[in-house]
């Protein structure tokens, strides 16, 4: 256990390094459900510890982004295999084939009861409905790399645009609207929905936090090492948002009014990914080491 200046963080094995610990989130049991990107299956880790791992079937290979979705269930993209994932937390599952080729990526439940995905390879972001039917939505530039997705407070799906350097918004209609970034390289992954009603993101190339407004206005602040690779992003507790460093193994926090703290993790060069809200005020973790570390903050 390491105790930071703001924080405590303790580690919990939940798998070995080759099994490519990716994604996490909240799960209705209560539980941290996760991805195991490199060997098909997706993960359960209880409060007190236990872990079970669910094998959803060779038809699901590459589980990435995992979230819960609006019928008490888990529902994940399965990058390799072009399909949506959806395991409830006994471990039954169920697959919908997206349309092939298209490298399902992000997923985030929507407020039309939906799950909305952002198909990374051909550009589009998706729609997938609890009984299985997809639907799809082009974007302005294909080649964009649509990443990460989240619900924005303004009834519509925002998503950041990897190679595109920008964010983008999608009404539960259809209707796409795409905001530039002010820096170039930026490389925006992460998002979700921050406490005073915008949009934070993570900025992997150029190692800032950024904050667009719904009108689309932008603030970037700047970590303190350009090469911290941010990845993952989630409003956390406090009123603040929690964010990964793969760049620097840290765990970064920073307020709406722009200031930025930093927790190192235990084993360097853990590589942090995804982040998730744990009980009681907590943060889930995962790392490429194969641990998922819980982050008590002070």
């Amino acid at each position: 256990m390491t105790q930071g200046s703001y924080a405590t963080i303790r580690e919990f094995a939940v798998c070995d390094r080759d099994a490519g610990l990716y994604g996490i989130t909240a799960g209705p049991d209560g539980a941290a459900w996760f991805t195991l990107a490199g060997d098909g299956r997706v993960g359960a880790l209880a409060p007190d510890g236990r872990v079970a791992l669910h094998h959803p079937g060779p038809l699901l290979r590459g589980p990435s982004a995992i979230t819960a979705g609006p019928d008490g269930a888990l529902w994940f993209t399965a990058f390799q295999s072009d399909a949506i994932g959806r395991v409830t937390p006994r471990g039954d599952a169920a697959r919908f084939p997206a349309p092939g080729g298209c490298g399902p990526c992000g997923i985030a439940a929507g407020p039309d009861g939906a799950l909305w995905f952002t198909e990374q390879r051909t550009g589009r972001i998706g729609r997938v409905t609890p009984d299985g039917q997809v639907t799809e939505h082009p974007l302005p530039a294909p080649a964009a790399m649509p990443s990460m997705i989240t619900a924005g407070p303004d009834g519509a799906m925002w998503f950041t645009l990897h190679r595109g350097d920008a964010v983008g918004r999608i009404t539960t209609g259809g209707g796409v609207t795409v905001h530039s970034l002010p820096t170039e390289g930026s490389a925006p992954a992460g998002i979700t929905a921050g406490p005073d009603g915008a949009l934070w993101f993570t900025a992997a190339g150029t190692g800032h936090i950024g904050r667009i407004t719904t009108g689309g206005k932008v603030t970037e602040f700047p970590l303190p090492d350009p090469d911290a690779r941010p990845h993952a992003i989630v409003a956390g507790p406090g009123g603040d948002l929690w964010f990964t460093e793969r760049g620097t193994a840290h765990v970064g926090r920073i307020t709406p009014e722009g200031r930025i703290d930093e927790h190192p993790l235990p084993s360097p060069g853990c590589g942090p990914l995804g982040i998730a809200p744990g009980p009681g005020g907590t943060l889930w973790v995962t790392l490429r080491t194969g641990a998922i570390a819980r982050v008590t903050p002070g």
